[in-house]
């Protein structure tokens, strides 16, 4: 049974878990906060005069034992019928504001911490990425977008993938190889339905060129590596960034060679629908097994929406070959 609460601050807890219709959960693994939505029906609560719901109370998720979402209201809409419609978002939304910072050598659990404690947020688990990044810049960026540099400068450096989410009110950093569901999906298990794509549209890179500007020198320095069996198959698909200038030549090259192993490839997608299982969030690994496609192997949720409907409790999920 799903309980949804509502805080409003001030020490009343409504409890509407019987009266909500229409309740989804949803998780990205980038660039967006968790969200949950759900209908109040103009009947029942509203007959206690006392009850309200405003922007900034908290909206409390729990099944079971799990605890799913902690986050705030940031919508409400009302119609002709007294019908409520809520959206709440997690601390993540909080990371939506700008702002410049200058970090050098620091790990993407340094840079959270430090946006965190300045916009008052909650800090939980943050896992040890092993790597220090030489200098980072930002001017005027979204605190997420400086977040998720930091960790894909982490996963270009030591091609490991770390996820970064609000677990239930606290910002968390979790290394994905030892975040799992531990269930799987697909013939035989949750699945009922899925859609498979191949593309090189999106983040397919078969030339990818690095270049620093030497204040030395003067001069910008291009690295380059590329595939040309792949360009003759697809045409140039070039990824061109910069590098900070403290990197060495062979620091550059196991850049070349991380990028090209993760971008000169095609990108293929998997979008299941499922009965729900409340322990798949965006960002963990799920092993898949679907024989007619010949996948029987574990794959990155890049995002899932979980749907609640009375008793009836179904996901949709899209997932990444990492």
């Amino acid at each position: 049974m799903l309980e949804l609460i509502i805080d409003n601050k001030e020490g009343v807890l409504w409890d509407v878990s019987e009266i909500a219709k229409d309740v989804n959960w949803t998780t990205s693994r980038v660039g967006r906060p968790a969200s949950v939505d759900f209908k109040l029906v103009g009947s029942g609560i509203y007959q206690d005069r006392s009850f309200g719901i405003n922007n900034g109370d908290i909206v409390r998720v729990r099944m079971g034992d799990v605890n799913v979402f902690y986050g705030y209201v940031f919508s409400i809409k009302q119609n002709q019928d007294a019908e409520i419609s809520v959206k709440a978002y997690d601390q993540v939304r909080y990371l939506l504001n700008k702002a410049t910072y200058k970090f050098k050598g620091a790990t993407t659990g340094d840079v959270i911490n430090q946006i965190a404690k300045e916009f008052k947020l909650k800090v939980g688990q943050i896992d040890d990425t092993g790597y220090r990044i030489p200098s980072m810049i930002e001017d005027g960026q979204t605190l997420i977008d400086i977040i998720e540099k930091a960790n894909t400068l982490t996963m270009s450096a030591t091609g490991r993938f770390f996820v970064f989410f609000d677990d239930f009110g606290e910002l968390s950093l979790r290394d994905v190889t030892a975040f799992n569901a531990e269930i799987y999906v697909g013939d035989g298990s949750l699945m009922t339905g899925f859609e498979y794509s191949r593309d090189i549209d999106q983040d397919t890179y078969n030339r990818i060129k690095l270049y620093r500007d030497n204040e030395k020198t003067k001069k910008r320095e291009v690295y380059m590596v590329e595939d040309s069996a792949n360009i003759a198959k697809w045409g140039v698909l070039q990824l061109y960034e910069s590098v900070d200038e403290d990197k060495n030549t062979a620091q550059i090259n196991e850049m070349l060679q991380q990028l090209a192993a993760l971008k000169n490839r095609e990108q293929r997608a998997l979008k299941l629908d499922a009965i729900g299982d409340i322990r798949v969030r965006a960002g963990i690994y799920l092993p898949i097994v679907i024989e007619s496609l010949s996948i029987n192997q574990r794959m990155m949720v890049d995002e899932v929406k979980h749907q609640f409907d009375g008793a009836n409790h179904t996901m949709s999920l899209t997932l990444k070959v990492i």
